[in-house]
């Protein structure tokens, strides 16, 4: 067999309906754990896979709700909510925390698995964003500290020699150092540079204003 290129995490204290989960899951052909209480999810070591986690609103001790707040900062999966007791506070509480769907028992099938597809097409997205951000974090770190002043003020758009003169430095000199930037972090383009600094959170550059000259 294959291994699977996702995975669903049912948290519902319901027997029936994770065992209901599991088998419609398994008939779509999509690898599902299933935990009884937010304390047995988290001491579960998932796979390094894209995922979705479908959480219950009300489980016993922790909350779906206090899970989703506790989690919020980590690498969880996306959040599909199910709930026996849909009121619109706790929809729109988990809805504003970032979760994909807030779904009303009884669902549909359909609905169920269009909202998993979802979330799990959204957490490869963001694995493969943050693959990419530890790998701009470690070029990052091959800049020297001129090179990373340099950083900020090309991709705020100033030219050469407004980035030459803000440094102090010749406009041939900054040239040099442009060029190193560019190759150390393995940038194709100008826009490709400005678009890694923005996932780097390099804040832009704000010139200083020239002095004019006294008539």
């Amino acid at each position: 067999m294959e291994p699977p290129d996702s995975i669903v995490l049912v948290v519902d204290d319901d027997r029936r309906v994770r065992e209901a989960l599991g088998e419609l899951f398994s008939a779509m052909g999509l690898r599902s754990f299933a935990f009884e209480s937010a304390a047995a999810y988290l001491d579960f070591e998932r796979p390094d896979l894209p995922a979705c986690l479908i959480l219950d609103v009300k489980l016993p001790g922790v909350s779906g709700l206090e899970l989703q707040s506790q989690i919020v900062d980590a690498c969880h999966p996306p959040i599909v909510f199910i709930s026996g007791h849909g009121d619109v506070p706790s929809c729109v509480r988990a809805l504003k925390a970032g979760a994909v769907d807030f779904l009303t028992k009884p669902f549909s099938e359909r609905a169920l698995l269009d909202a998993v597809q979802s979330a799990i097409a959204r957490d490869a997205q963001d694995r493969t964003t943050r693959t990419e951000l530890i790998g701009l974090q470690e070029r990052h770190r091959l800049l020297t500290p001129r090179e990373r002043e340099v950083l900020p003020l090309v991709v705020s758009g100033l030219l050469n020699k407004q980035a030459a003169a803000e440094l102090g430095i010749s406009e041939v000199t900054l040239q040099i150092h442009r060029s190193k930037v560019m190759r150390k972090m393995a940038a194709e383009s100008l826009a490709d540079l400005v678009r890694m600094a923005g996932l780097l959170g390099v804040p832009l550059a704000q010139p200083r204003p020239q002095q004019r000259l006294p008539a």
